[in-house]
């Protein structure tokens, strides 16, 4: 099955992505992937309001966080690990949705999940708003 990855940075255009998917038969199963997102959608804040705002005001320089946005096209829901330097956070994002969180900002970040059967991992810097679209 082909997955394509789409990079896109809200404000700038990043060219350095490098996504890793990787099919693990039976290791980390849709049905174990499934119980996480229902486990972590059952504590999960959402930042959505926050995040619009951002990003509908115009992002100033000044401000310390910015906003990652992750579009699941998939027909799977997910979970993201969102992890930097003094920051960790899973985010459940069902299929066909959008999740969003507000990140401080010039740090790397590595981003993972499992997306259906596949692994997705990648690791960015991120100084300014950033927008992920996994598509199946």
């Amino acid at each position: 099955m082909k997955r394509l990855f789409v990079c896109s940075a809200i404000v700038f255009i990043l060219n350095s992505c490098a996504p890793t998917y990787n099919n693990y038969p039976g290791s980390n199963s849709s049905s174990n992937t499934e119980r996480e997102y229902q486990e972590v959608l059952k504590t999960y804040k959402s930042e959505t309001a926050e995040v619009l705002t951002y990003l509908l005001n115009g992002a100033s320089s000044e401000e310390a966080k910015t906003a990652l946005t992750v579009e699941n096209t998939s027909r799977c829901n997910m979970v993201l690990t969102v992890s930097g330097n003094n920051y960790f956070k899973r985010i459940p994002i069902g299929k066909g949705k959008i999740g969003s969180v507000m990140i401080p900002k010039n740090q790397t970040y590595k981003l993972s999940g499992m997306v259906c059967k596949s692994s997705y991992q990648t690791s960015k810097f991120i100084s300014d708003s950033y927008s992920v679209k996994l598509l199946d």
